[in-house]
């Protein structure tokens, strides 16, 4: 996404417009421009991009678009790395020790250089030149990083993201967003609960599966200590969203006036007409590693109990309870496991409510010893559950204990 100094809005009343580019010819070449000077360069150090991208914005009146094109790219599709004989630290400290013993000995810079690399090549048993200890002295700054890779995205798609980051850009400052996910398939429900819950926004949900659901989600600016994070996680969740067929949101926008230095409330609607364009996969496996590493386990085990992901919405008053896997047994008993790993205290709390509310008989909660459940003010004793502990992994053995 772009930083605030690259987003590009305009205010009509109270509502909030954000620029997008046309996919036209002229925009098309301005995104190959871009594209071009980071394939030239290819192998150079990140200062040597920083000059080419700031000879390309010379004094046009695009440059902002410029800029904001080269930042996708420099943080989506670049690698940049270290390249040094040694990590840099160290070799300044050998580089800076030899030198001493050499100045006295009155020699010069590059004889020293040569010295030094001659050193280290012998205690590296491989050679080092000169031209590499020059260069790898400095290499972690980030002017000096080298540009090992590009996944060059075509023209078009680099638009798709400018556009979609500048939509996104809205929601830094939202206090409020309204959305409601209208009569889907089930499937589409999920991805989006699912990525509320990556997220970990705070958010009140009412409806059901058949008619839809409308969800209520606060913004950072609604928070008593505003948070640039949560408004990014905000953001985040709207690419996810463009995989829902029919949906639409209302958001009331917290907006500084840079004339008169107030603030400001702007409104910014959206819908599934928008014709913006998600770079997300339509799914992902699992929402964390500790999912994923339970569930290889399951597949190494023999046992006729079967692992299945995400397969129930649990409707409860104010939300919508999305279980990581069901156990589903030959005779017919089924039972919904769900991994409570490391999270905030906010979620803590919101996640054990949520078990409560749903009163189900079936749930085994698999509960991480590393929270800190009393700081949150969670009491197990209370939730209506099976209740297993773990420390770093959870084994697929304590669930088979509690299922027999």
């Amino acid at each position: 996404m772009l930083p605030t100094d690259l987003l590009s809005h305009r205010q009509n009343g109270e509502e909030i417009i954000p620029k997008r580019l046309k996919l036209d010819k002229q925009n098309l070449e301005v995104a190959s421009e871009v594209i071009s000077r980071f394939q030239a360069a290819l192998g150079k150090s990140q200062g040597v991009l920083e000059h080419e991208l700031l000879e390309l914005e010379g004094d046009t009146t695009d440059y902002r678009v410029k800029r904001g094109l080269a930042y996708i790219l420099k943080s989506s599709f670049c690698t940049f790395e270290v390249v040094s004989p040694l990590e840099p630290q160290m070799l300044r400290e050998r580089v800076f020790a030899l030198a001493a013993n050499s100045v006295s000995c009155r020699e010069s810079t590059e004889s020293t250089l040569n010295k030094i690399a001659s050193d280290l090549s012998h205690e590296l048993e491989r050679e080092v030149l000169a031209t590499q200890v020059r260069d790898g002295l400095y290499a972690d700054l980030n002017e000096n990083k080298i540009l090992t890779a590009f996944d060059a995205p075509t023209t078009t798609d680099l638009l798709h993201r400018y556009n979609l980051s500048q939509v996104q850009g809205i929601f830094y400052r939202a206090s409020q967003l309204t959305l409601n996910a209208h009569r889907n398939v089930p499937g589409e429900y999920k991805l989006l609960f699912r990525y509320l819950k990556l997220f970990q926004l705070m958010a009140y949900i009412e409806g059901d599966a058949d008619h839809g659901f409308t969800i209520t989600i606060d913004g950072p600016t609604s928070l008593f200590n505003p948070s640039t994070r949560y408004g990014l996680a905000i953001a985040k969740l709207i690419p996810a969203l463009l995989h829902v067929t029919k949906w639409s949101l209302a958001a009331i926008l917290q907006t500084r006036d840079t004339y008169t230095d107030t603030w400001r409330t702007g409104r910014f609607t959206l819908n599934s007409e928008c014709g913006l364009v998600s770079h997300y996969s339509k799914g992902k496996p699992y929402d964390s590693m500790l999912e994923a590493s339970f569930a290889d386990r399951w597949d190494a085990l023999k046992t006729p109990w079967v692992l299945e992901r995400e397969v129930d919405l649990i409707p409860i008053p104010g939300s919508v309870m999305i279980p990581d896997f069901r156990l589903v047994h030959p005779d017919g008993r089924t039972f919904l496991l769900e991994i409570v790993g490391y999270w905030r205290p906010e979620y803590l709390q919101k996640k054990f409510s949520q078990v409560r509310r749903a009163g189900r008989d079936d749930l085994i909660l698999a509960i991480s010893e590393r929270l800190n459940l009393e700081k949150a003010g969670v009491k197990v004793n209370d939730v209506p559950a099976r209740i297993i502990w773990f420390k770093d992994k959870l084994l697929p053995k304590a669930v088979l204990a509690i299922l027999d």
